[in-house]
């Protein structure tokens, strides 16, 4: 049987890619009325061994694009981790947003049985793609996206689960 894999991933990834942009808007605009530099919004964390929201936001994008790349069996995009600023969030988000776009629904459907080869810092993880992506992709974009979210309620940005769940 034939999994579309695609549809499964890329309108997850699209929406709550979008649904980060959103996010990031309502900090941006509300940072300063809370005294909060845009420095200090973007380098809030939840707890000192924490990564911070700039690289809550990269991670996130990471396994967006890292998904589909591996789900297509293709090389996954190479993006600098050096953004700063809201702008460059955004801009990253885009590129992010494109990637998922470009990759057709062709390249990834029906590879379900496909190996997925992760090299982690201390592993080497082999996973057929179904698994990887529901099992390892979805759960990791969805944590780095939540943290995110969750430090920004922390700051206390006026975000809900409508802001979380937020569509065009």
């Amino acid at each position: 049987m034939t999994i579309e894999l695609h549809a499964i991933a890329a309108p997850v990834f699209t929406a709550r890619l979008k649904s980060l942009v959103h996010l990031l808007k309502i900090a941006e605009a509300e940072g300063p009325a809370r005294g909060l530099s845009e420095e200090a919004v973007l380098g809030a964390r939840l707890a000192s061994d924490m990564f911070d929201l700039k690289r809550q936001v990269q991670i996130a994008t990471d396994h967006a694009k890292g998904a589909m790349a591996r789900l297509a069996g293709i090389d996954v995009p190479s993006f600098p981790d050096s953004e700063q600023t809201f702008s460059e969030l955004y801009a990253r988000i885009d590129k992010t947003l494109a990637f998922v776009a470009s990759v057709p629904a062709s390249a990834v459907d029906g590879r379900q049985e496909a190996i997925v080869t992760l090299k982690l810092r201390h592993e080497t993880m082999e996973l057929k793609a179904f698994d990887y992506l529901q099992g390892f992709a979805i759960p990791n974009f969805y944590f780095h996206l939540t943290t995110a979210y969750d430090i920004l309620r922390h700051l206390g940005m006026p975000v809900g689960k409508r802001d979380f769940l937020w569509q065009e």
